[in-house]
């Protein structure tokens, strides 16, 4: 799914908050846009509050990820599987936002496969 922006920063985040709800979520990852050389850029500083302010009015944990590329590799992904490069638009920021969300979920897997496991008391 794919939501449309409202016109207000406030009805967004109430619309994010209410898919939360609904969904039950635990946590929520949002896509910075970093600049190339892994810098905040204006865009990312703007990114950032709107999370923070997400965070606040949710109450869930929000995860910033670096998004650099998704958008490029969304397209060569769409290209790749067949479809037109003028239609592309249409889902490119969904296949970006999977991408971004599976990077995160697989760094977390394997932070948690390279964890040690915890002492038990005995």
């Amino acid at each position: 799914m794919t939501l449309e922006r409202k016109r207000s920063r406030r009805d967004d985040l109430r619309s994010l908050a209410r898919l939360a709800r609904r969904y039950a979520v635990s946590g929520i990852v949002v896509g910075n846009p970093l600049l190339p050389s892994g810098e905040t850029g204006p865009q990312a500083q703007k990114t950032q509050a709107f999370a923070a302010e997400l965070g606040e009015l949710t109450g869930l944990p929000v995860h910033l990820w670096d998004e650099r590329l998704t958008t490029r590799e969304a397209h060569q992904i769409l290209y790749e599987a067949g479809h037109q490069r003028q239609k592309h638009q249409r889902v490119v920021d969904q296949v970006a936002a999977s991408l971004i969300l599976q990077t995160f979920l697989d760094e977390k897997r394997s932070k948690i496969q390279q964890d040690p496991p915890l002492p038990t008391a005995v």
